[in-house]
């Protein structure tokens, strides 16, 4: 049910008759970007700069939900609870799957509060972002976007928000079914206890799960960028040719929860403990955030395998190309990094395109500024 708005008149003097969330939220922002705008002039800029950074690594923390299956899993760790004398196996996860035997008790306790934090954070600190960079700075573009020249629409912005909404529904939802499946005692492969599989399986895990989740990532969305895949799914995402921090989440609700699926089978495939796997699952959630901002960010030293955020942004500029997120190594050695003597467009698929100047590459920039005219 849509509520109706009583007394406030619009822009034109007449009375609005329903009330748009996303209106009042913009009008939010402007009201106070000026106090907000005096406060970070008066901070010294290392500390504005750690502030941003913070609210990017919380907007990601918690934006899907995790921190719901994240504090489950602490908790089992502090109570002392342990599940290697178990010899869990993955048929018996699949029988739990396919019988009536899964428990699921406060589900919706843990259904509710994960949306409510979710969207709390995605609107309070996405907001902030936004009004960071791209209303306090957007005089300053030239310092700090990847595409200073090029912005999206309004209606674009709005767009890419309903979208998020909608897919981080669909991935909370998931992130609180996991929750209070390991919450109520259900097989898994997760155990919580650091030394319960070897000190050394505990410290492999991290390049074994960030390697694992990384590649199979770069694997499905290149497989999303075949023309069927690309047309029915991917492509409401490459609306966005210009990504903000709200981009991250602006993807189809099936193509989020095929990458949140696979990301989390090995759950319940091999013995994983919860704090490696789910660190860099805030490491990959970071960066998603950090790679769809438009913000010129550059890896730290400590990251080799990092690209800087340019490189997705090229992707969204580009389109089939610079498939990979936390390595470009899988670009590299599958041939479809960006290269620029090529000619990218929405129809060059499989990260091939012609060479510039050639009668193809004519061609297809033609039919572009047809499209576009």
């Amino acid at each position: 049910m849509t509520a109706k708005r009583k007394t406030e008149n619009d822009s034109t003097g007449t009375k609005s008759k329903y009330w748009d969330p996303l209106q009042e939220g913009v009008k939010w922002i402007e009201k106070y970007s000026e106090s907000l705008e005096n406060f970070f002039l008066r901070l010294p800029e290392f500390i504005s700069t750690f502030i941003a950074t913070l609210a990017i690594f919380t907007l990601g923390a918690t934006l899907r939900g995790e921190w719901v299956v994240i504090l489950v899993t602490a908790l089992k760790q502090i109570t002392g609870h342990t599940t290697s004398n178990k010899n869990v196996t993955t048929a018996e996860i699949l029988q739990t799957f396919t019988t009536q035997n899964m428990k699921l008790s406060n589900f919706g306790f843990f259904f509710i509060m994960a949306h409510i934090v979710s969207y709390a954070i995605y609107f309070a600190i996405g907001g902030f972002l936004h009004w960071y960079f791209y209303i306090n700075r957007r005089h300053k573009a030239q310092e700090w976007k990847i595409q200073p020249n090029k912005w999206l629409s309004p209606e674009l912005e709005r767009h890419e928000i309903l979208v998020g909404i909608v897919s981080l529904f669909v991935t909370g939802s998931f992130s609180s079914f996991l929750a209070c499946y390991i919450y109520n005692g259900n097989p898994s492969t997760v155990y919580f206890q650091f030394d319960e599989y070897g000190w050394l399986w505990f410290f492999l895990q991290f390049p074994c799960v960030f390697i694992y989740q990384d590649y199979t990532t770069y694997i499905l969305h290149r497989m999303y960028h075949t023309p069927f895949l690309y047309k029915y799914f991917h492509k409401l995402h490459h609306k966005y040719k210009q990504p903000t921090a709200f981009s991250v989440t602006a993807i189809h609700p099936v193509e989020i929860m095929h990458v949140q699926l696979t990301a989390c089978l090995p759950l319940f495939t091999v013995p994983v403990h919860w704090l490696p796997f789910y660190l860099v699952v805030m490491y990959n959630y970071y960066h998603g955030i950090i790679d769809h901002s438009g913000i010129n960010f550059k890896s730290q030293w400590w990251q080799p395998w990092q690209p800087d955020a340019e490189f997705h942004d090229q992707h969204h500029e580009f389109f089939h190309c610079n498939f990979g997120f936390n390595m470009d190594l899988w670009d590299k050695l599958h041939g479809t990094a960006r290269k620029k003597n090529l000619v990218y467009t929405e129809a060059t698929f499989h990260g091939e395109a012609p060479r510039q100047g050639t009668a193809a590459a004519n061609k297809l920039l033609t039919e572009e500024r047809t499209k576009t005219d």
